[in-house]
C-alpha cells in the first residue's frame, strides 16, 4: 500500500469560485484521490482557502465586515460548496490559521539563517489618492515585455513574464483607477531566488513526471534567469513579520507576501488536520519522519505553476531542512466561457453555487472531466454541456435502468439463478478486461480526458452486450439463457458503480445501493469472470430513479439568457 499526498491549488477567499477554478485544480485532484483510495492506498487530500492579501481586505470592506469575519464566512461557503460537488478533501484548512503563521515565520528564519533572505530598500508604488502602498496585483498597466495593456504588477497573463510593478508603463491603481501614483521607499525582505537558480534547475530536471505544461513554464522562468522576490508587503492583514518570536524591528506594520505563505499552507493545513484528528503530520511532510515514502502530487491551473516550480521550491530547498517536495505537478490550461475567460471579478460564467442550483453535481463533474482543459484551453457552451449530459444518460443511465427494470419485471426483483456463461459472456469478459486495464492506466497517468473516454468506452461494452444477448428475446424460448444475461448485466452494473465512482460519485452510489453493494467501493480486480459473478443469485435489488435527466432545448435557451450567453 502506497501513501499518496494530494494538494490542489488553494482557492482565493474573495467569493464563490467559477467552474474554471473547479476544472483546473480541485476536481481532477478529487478524481485522483478517490481512485487511489479505491485501489487501497493511504491517501491524504489537502486543500484550504487562501485568505491573505489586499483582495481580501477590499472584499471585506465592500461587504461591510472586518476581514477576519469576512474570511470565516467565505471559508464556510467555499467548504460547503466543495462538499456539494463531492470534493473529498481530508481537510480543507485556512491560510490564516495559527499553524500556517508559525510555519511561515519558521521558513523565513531558516532561509535568512542560510543567507537566502536579506533586507532591501524597495522603491514601491504609492497611491496618493488611496493613501496606501499598492500591492503588485493592485497596479495595472502596459506590459514592458509584450505590450499587453492589462498586465498586473506581479505578472503578465498574456506573455507569462514575472514583473516588478515599477516596470509597468502607464500604471494605474486598480482600487480607484487613479494615476496619481508615485514611487516611495520602504524596507522589505527579499528571497534570493537568483542564488538558488542552480539547485532549482536540478530539482526540476529530476521531475520527469511533471506535465509538459508544468515543465515548459518552469524552464521558461529558469531560462530567463530567476529574480529575487520581495516576500513582505505594507499591509495589516497577513502573517506578521517576526524574528525570534518577536516583531521584527522596522517591520511592525508589514506582513509576509501572500504568495510566500500560501503554498506553505499545504503543510499548515496538514497540521490543522493532524491537530483535529490526532494524526501525525510529519510522516507526510518531513523526510526524516517517514515522508520519503510519500508520493506527492499537486494539481493547479497554469497561472499558479511559476510559484510552485520556482518560489515554493526556493523556500523548501533554501531552508536546508528535509521537507517533502512534489513528485508530480499536474498543470491545466483554461476552461473558457464561450471563448473568453471566466471572471470572478466580473461574474462572467457559471459559478459553483449557481451550478448546483441548476443541476446535481455529477452532471458538472462529468462535463468538466470529459472536457478537461488539460492539454489545451477548452470552452464551455450550453450546447456542449447539453450534449455531454445526453450522452451520459444514453450510455450509462440507459444501461442501468434498462437491465434493472427488465429484471424487476421478469425475475421478481431478485438476481436470477440458472444457466451457464457462454461465448457471448467470454467475449464480454475479454472486452471488459481490456477497457478496465485502459481505464486504470489513464487514472494512474492522471490523463483526465482520456480517463473519461476510457470510462465511456467501458459503458459502451455493456450496451453492446445487451443488444447482442437480447434477454427480452431469449426469455421467450430459453429462460435460463435470459437468466445468465441478466445476472451478468447486473454484475456489470455493479462494476460500473465501482469504476465510475471517482468521476460521478453520487450516481455511482445510487447504482451500488440499488444492487446492495457497499460504498465507497474498492477497485475491481483483473479477473473479470469473477468480478461479473460477484453478486449471488437470489440477491434482491431495486430500480433506482432515473440517474440523469436530459437537458431540454428550452432549458438551454433559458440558461443562455440567464447567464448572458457569450457576454
Amino acid at each position: 500500500m502506497a501513501r499518496i499526498l494530494i494538494t490542489s491549488a488553494l482557492p482565493y477567499i474573495n467569493g464563490v469560485k467559477h467552474l474554471g477554478n473547479l476544472a483546473g485544480s480541485m476536481l481532477p485532484a478529487d478524481l485522483y484521490a478517490r481512485f487511489q483510495r479505491a485501489r487501497g492506498h493511504e491517501v491524504l487530500y489537502i486543500c484550504a482557502t487562501d485568505e491573505h492579501g489586499t483582495p481580501a481586505e477590499l472584499a471585506a470592506a465592500a461587504a461591510g465586515q472586518d476581514v477576519m469575519t469576512y474570511c470565516e464566512e467565505q471559508h464556510r461557503i467555499q467548504h460547503d460548496l466543495g462538499r456539494g460537488f463531492g470534493l473529498s478533501w481530508d481537510w480543507f484548512g485556512r491560510s490564516s490559521s495559527p499553524q500556517n503563521a508559525r510555519l511561515t515565520q519558521h521558513f523565513a528564519e531558516a532561509l535568512e539563517d542560510r543567507g537566502f533572505i536579506e533586507e532591501r530598500t524597495d522603491k514601491l508604488v504609492y497611491s496618493i489618492d488611496d493613501k496606501r502602498f499598492l500591492p503588485d496585483r493592485y497596479i495595472q498597466g502596459i506590459c514592458p515585455v509584450c505590450g499587453y495593456p492589462d498586465a498586473r504588477g506581479d505578472q503578465c497573463d498574456n506573455c507569462g513574464s514575472l514583473l516588478d510593478p515599477i516596470e509597468l508603463k502607464e500604471p494605474y491603481s486598480v482600487i480607484s483607477g487613479s494615476r496619481n501614483l508615485e514611487v516611495r521607499e520602504s524596507q522589505h525582505l527579499y528571497l534570493k531566488q537568483s542564488a538558488l537558480q542552480g539547485p532549482i534547475r536540478q530539482w526540476v530536471d529530476a521531475k520527469p513526471e511533471f506535465s509538459s505544461l508544468a515543465r515548459s513554464i518552469a524552464y521558461k522562468h529558469l531560462d530567463e534567469g530567476l529574480i529575487d522576490r520581495g516576500i513582505t508587503r505594507d499591509l495589516s492583514w497577513g502573517v506578521p513579520v517576526t524574528r525570534g518570536g518577536q516583531p521584527r524591528p522596522g517591520f511592525e506594520d508589514k506582513v509576509f507576501y501572500v504568495w510566500f505563505d500560501a503554498p506553505i499552507e499545504y503543510i499548515g493545513s496538514t497540521q490543522e488536520w493532524a491537530d483535529a484528528t490526532g494524526q501525525d503530520w510529519q510522516r507526510w511532510w518531513r523526510e526524516d519522519a517517514g515522508a520519503k515514502d510519500v508520493r506527492y502530487v499537486q494539481f493547479m491551473g497554469k497561472d499558479n505553476v511559476a510559484f510552485h516550480t520556482v518560489s515554493f521550491p526556493a523556500t523548501i530547498i533554501g531552508s536546508g531542512e528535509p521537507w517533502k517536495s512534489v513528485d508530480n505537478l499536474k498543470a491545466f490550461n483554461w476552461l473558457n466561457w464561450y471563448g473568453g475567460p471566466f471572471s470572478t471579478s466580473k461574474r462572467r460564467g457559471v459559478f459553483m453555487d449557481q451550478a448546483l442550483a441548476l443541476l446535481p453535481s455529477d452532471y458538472w463533474r462529468w462535463y468538466l472531466t470529459s472536457n478537461s482543459p488539460e492539454h489545451s484551453d477548452s470552452a464551455f457552451t450550453w450546447e456542449l454541456f447539453q450534449g455531454a449530459v445526453r450522452d451520459l444518460a444514453d450510455v450509462l443511465g440507459n444501461f442501468v435502468n434498462r437491465i434493472l427494470k427488465f429484471a424487476e419485471t421478469r425475475f421478481d426483483g431478485k438476481i436470477p439463478a440458472g444457466g451457464e456463461p457462454g461465448p457471448l459472456e467470454e467475449k464480454l469478459y475479454a472486452q471488459v478486461a481490456e477497457k478496465l486495464a485502459d481505464l486504470t492506466a489513464q487514472f494512474e497517468a492522471i490523463e483526465i480526458r482520456k480517463t473519461a473516454q476510457a470510462l465511456r468506452a467501458l459503458w459502451v461494452v455493456g450496451n453492446e452486450y445487451l443488444q447482442e444477448a437480447a434477454p427480452w428475446t431469449a426469455i421467450k424460448t430459453d429462460p435460463e439463457r435470459a437468466a445468465v444475461v441478466v445476472r451478468t448485466a447486473i454484475n456489470l452494473a455493479a462494476l460500473y458503480a465501482r469504476v465510475s465512482a471517482p468521476i460521478i460519485p453520487y450516481a455511482a452510489e445510487k447504482i451500488a445501493m440499488a444492487v446492495g453493494e457497499p460504498f465507497p467501493p474498492t477497485w475491481p480486480s483483473e479477473n473479470i469472470a469473477v468480478e461479473l459473478s460477484r453478486l449471488e443469485a437470489g440477491r434482491p435489488f431495486s430500480v433506482p430513479e432515473i440517474l440523469f435527466q436530459k437537458i431540454e432545448d428550452a432549458q438551454v435557451a433559458e440558461w443562455t439568457e440567464q447567464f448572458q450567453g457569450q457576454s
